[in-house]
């Protein structure tokens, strides 16, 4: 399976990795701040998310406001709380800006949620670009109480199997998946899995103790968890599918935060904000595929394409998962139907048709 569009130097490797891992990471010293603001997220310091997008945006927002900001990094939940309320501390003002997923609010925010039904996503890259289009275009109010930075996705997910391979749903009679979100978990159940709800953290141990045949993830999480070691076959779309699933994340900033700042300091916001922060977040998920593949590999893991005739099928049998969501949009007063057909098309022409 080649991943030769995914690969990433040394030297690139480096520069990624290099600055940001502490925590708080202090950016911007070189002169007295007029402005700190508080990042918050979920994840460790040493996580990808972390080292290679949020500590690296915290730094060019420092430097090209010439130190007049500061942003400290608060990885792991350091202010306290659980991911769930990210979004609400912004709100609130116990962070200025987080990392969120509004898949941790069910129903919450399902506008931005619809890019996590099956088999929509594609590149990283391509549906974060179309998740922003498609929030700028429809996305109303759903975020009304903050200043949203960026919406982003990640890699399309992955089956990380103990043992046995998926290459048709007949495969997955039986098999206990811990699923990523509600959704992509009925999807499995349609499709003859079981699947299974915990929190990641519990992943590995039910893994190992064989709780749980499979997980389904990105490569991006391998490293973190050791799943290279834990899982023994890795199973994925044929090229040029769509992929599993991806969950969808939102950068939210407090609103009179950012109202309060002087303007040519918000404009350093505005220019480290919108659709080309998207871009860059999916972009860098999309690279960080390549390091938990290469661990797999050298593992002498087993690499299987489920066949996109097969994808085909896949997709219509859970029709009912996103037939229900219409159903779902329109009982909360949005056209269901036309949003869903329109973040498909988008999706489709970011991914070059």
């Amino acid at each position: 399976m080649a991943k030769g569009s995914l690969r990433i130097t040394r030297r690139r490797a480096a520069a990624l990795i290099a600055g940001g891992v502490c925590a708080p990471a202090l950016i911007g010293r070189a002169r007295a701040a007029e402005v700190t603001l508080k990042l918050h997220h979920m994840l460790p310091p040493v996580s990808p998310a972390h080292r290679d997008i949020l500590a690296p945006w915290a730094k060019r927002v420092a430097e090209q406001s010439g130190g007049r900001i500061e942003v400290q990094v608060f990885a792991a939940m350091q202010l306290g709380g659980k991911p769930a309320q990210l979004i609400d501390q912004v709100r609130d003002g116990i962070a200025d800006i987080s990392w969120a997923l509004p898949v941790y609010n069910p129903g919450r925010y399902p506008l931005a949620e619809t890019a996590t039904l099956p088999f929509m996503v594609t590149t990283a890259e391509a549906t974060s670009v179309a998740l922003h289009k498609f929030m700028a275009a429809y996305g109303g109010n759903e975020f009304a109480d903050v200043h949203v930075l960026a919406f982003h996705v990640h890699a399309p997910g992955k089956f990380h199997m103990r043992e046995k391979p998926i290459a048709s749903a007949a495969d997955l009679a039986g098999l206990r998946i811990r699923a990523p979100n509600q959704v992509f978990g009925r999807a499995l159940g349609i499709l003859g899995a079981e699947p299974v709800f915990f929190p990641v953290t519990e992943m590995a141990v039910g893994l190992a103790n064989g709780v749980i045949d499979g997980t389904c993830l990105p490569y991006e999480v391998v490293p973190a968890f050791k799943l290279q070691e834990l899982t023994k076959v890795h199973c994925e779309p044929q090229a040029g599918a769509r992929g599993l699933y991806a969950n969808s994340f939102v950068v939210p900033m407090n609103k009179a935060r950012y109202e309060a700042m002087p303007d040519d300091l918000r404009a350093v916001i505005d220019a480290n904000s919108g659709i080309e922060l998207s871009r860059f977040m999916g972009r860098t998920f999309d690279v960080n595929e390549q390091a938990g593949y290469e661990l797999c590999k050298a593992q002498g893991n087993r690499f299987v394409e489920i066949p996109r005739p097969e994808m085909e099928r896949w997709r219509e049998a859970t029709r009912p998962v996103v037939e229900d969501w219409i159903r779902m949009l329109d009982d909360k007063g949005h056209p269901g139907a036309e949003l869903v057909a329109a973040l498909d098309g988008l999706i489709t022409a970011a991914s070059g048709g």
